[in-house]
């Protein structure tokens, strides 16, 4: 009998990547480009629509010929894409009216603060989409487009303009056109989708100008998304999987249930607890946002969300600017070579602090030194801090949502720290579980696919496949666990603007 794949298709901000993956789980071919970034001024953060399609669709072929698969060996595709970013493009030719605008993108803050900075309508925003009213959400990217780019809002207003999140745009191009459409999952990230009513909402579309016209078919995450008929590329493959990143990660890490969450540890760290078919409310900053679902689920199922601006990123800043490790994976080695960071506190408050502190103003500081601290001390401390970061936003998830997390589940490069997860371990006071396969995002995509076709007959079949990984457990007493996060909360009030 013929082998068969499930193709995830991985398009994030610098890179597209393309993954095969088996029945059982295993990667039987891969491939990644690199995708360039554009910066025409300070704050703006720009992608070439063409370029991401043409970088995803490269990958697509380098991944059937490194895992020596054919195109009828493939069963489904399934997308998972960075979330937010902007396309605007002309159903008739196809082409985009200018370059995406990427997530990252703070051009258009003014215009969210003038649009949404009354208390009452911020309000109304956060009721309907579970979103903190912000740059960082497409709303505001689409009407910086119609408003800006020539011709766009008159062509917008005559039905001839499509708006897509990435999803969405390798939807059109993969179909050919056919296909206009996107999953519930990056619906709900763009500021216009109710996520309790599930629909596009018109007091939104109102408040920022935005005519329905532009807007995609919202499908479940599961579905059915048309079949390969581009150009060039293999025909007739169908599209049955799509999610938003963190929310594919969710999946892949087989949190399917109230109260599991996961922690993906990059740049930043994005940590999502599954809440069931309750959308939390929270009172601490965190975001509500819809949960990618099995085939068959009635109605939605949600999550809250947390984000850690500085995580890898602060062990970069230890190679590139302080210049104490010359790799980042010196870092775990470097850190072990003493027993403890000897209380040396690290906030790395870059660009301002998160959940639960939010405050923009505040700046990194390393407090707690000797002359004896060393370079390996401030290392240590460094990837404590991103455990304590974790734990803050955790802390602040159980609040807002009445459930513990006494387990949560990690991906992401960070992960392959062991001191760190060791760590995260102990001041979480919960058991870490490290999957044997870390690319969770894209094998979130995957099953999303592959349990729309039947390739996997359910949730307990995908479930069974995360088995064979690592489960840290904490080995920190409670004394010492209160004595060390005192210690981080006294640091972090320390760079607070306030103080």
């Amino acid at each position: 009998m013929t082998e068969r794949y499930v193709m995830a298709l991985d398009q994030g901000t610098t890179s597209s990547r393309a993954i095969l993956f088996d029945r059982r789980g295993r990667m039987r071919g891969s491939a990644q480009h690199d995708l360039h970034q554009i910066y025409p001024q300070p704050g703006w953060v720009e992608h070439d629509p063409r370029e991401i399609a043409s970088s995803q669709f490269g990958v697509m072929i380098e991944a059937m010929v490194s895992g020596r698969v054919s195109p009828d060996e493939i069963d489904s595709i399934g997308i998972t894409n960075q979330r937010e970013t902007t396309i605007m493009w002309d159903r008739r030719t196809g082409e985009p009216i200018c370059n995406a605008i990427v997530w990252q993108c703070r051009r258009t803050a003014g215009m969210v603060e003038r649009l949404c900075g009354d208390p009452d309508t911020a309000a109304l925003v956060r009721a309907k989409t579970g979103l903190v009213p912000d740059a960082y959400f497409s709303a505001s990217k689409i009407k910086w487009m119609l408003d800006n780019v020539e011709g766009a809002r008159a062509a917008a207003e005559e039905g001839r303009l499509a708006f897509g999140t990435v999803d969405s745009w390798l939807i059109w191009c993969l179909t050919n056109g056919t296909v206009h459409a996107t999953d519930v999952t990056n619906a709900s990230r763009t500021m216009l989708f109710d996520i309790h009513e599930g629909r596009w909402d018109d007091e939104l579309l109102e408040l920022f100008d935005i005519p329905a016209s532009v807007l995609p078919e919202v499908r479940p995450s599961s579905a059915n998304f048309g079949v390969t008929a581009y150009p060039g590329l293999p025909a007739g493959i169908p599209i049955r999987g799509v999610a938003g990143d963190q929310q594919a990660a969710l999946f892949g890490q087989c949190c399917f249930s109230a109260g599991r969450a996961k922690n993906t540890y990059g740049t930043g760290c994005f940590l999502l607890m599954h809440t069931g078919e309750r959308a939390v409310d929270s009172s601490h900053g965190l975001v509500t946002t819809i949960a990618a679902s099995a085939p068959g689920t009635r109605g939605f199922e949600y999550a809250l969300e947390g984000s850690v601006f500085v995580a890898g990123a602060l062990i970069q800043w230890l190679r590139d600017e302080l210049g104490i490790i010359e790799s980042a994976e010196e870092s775990e080695a470097l850190a072990r070579t003493v027993a403890d960071s000897a209380g040396v506190y690290v906030v790395p408050a870059f660009t301002g602090l998160g959940a639960p502190y939010w405050d923009a103003q505040a700046r990194g500081a390393l407090f707690g030194l000797t002359r004896g601290t060393g370079r390996a001390h401030i290392a240590r401390a460094a990837i404590e801090s991103l455990a304590f970061q974790v734990a803050d936003v955790a802390r602040t998830m159980e609040r807002d949502a009445r459930m513990e997390i006494d387990r949560l589940d990690v991906d992401g490069g960070a992960s392959a720290n062991d001191l760190l997860m060791q760590f995260q371990a102990d001041i979480l006071g919960a058991a870490i579980d490290r999957p044997a396969i870390t690319e969770s995002t894209a094998l979130g995509a995957a099953f999303l696919a592959g349990l729309s076709t039947g390739f996997w007959s359910g949730l307990e079949e995908v479930a069974a496949l995360r088995s064979g990984g690592r489960r840290f457990l904490p080995a920190m007493d409670e004394a010492e666990r209160a004595e060390r996060m005192a210690g981080w909360h006294d640091a972090v009030g320390r760079t607070l603007s306030s103080r």
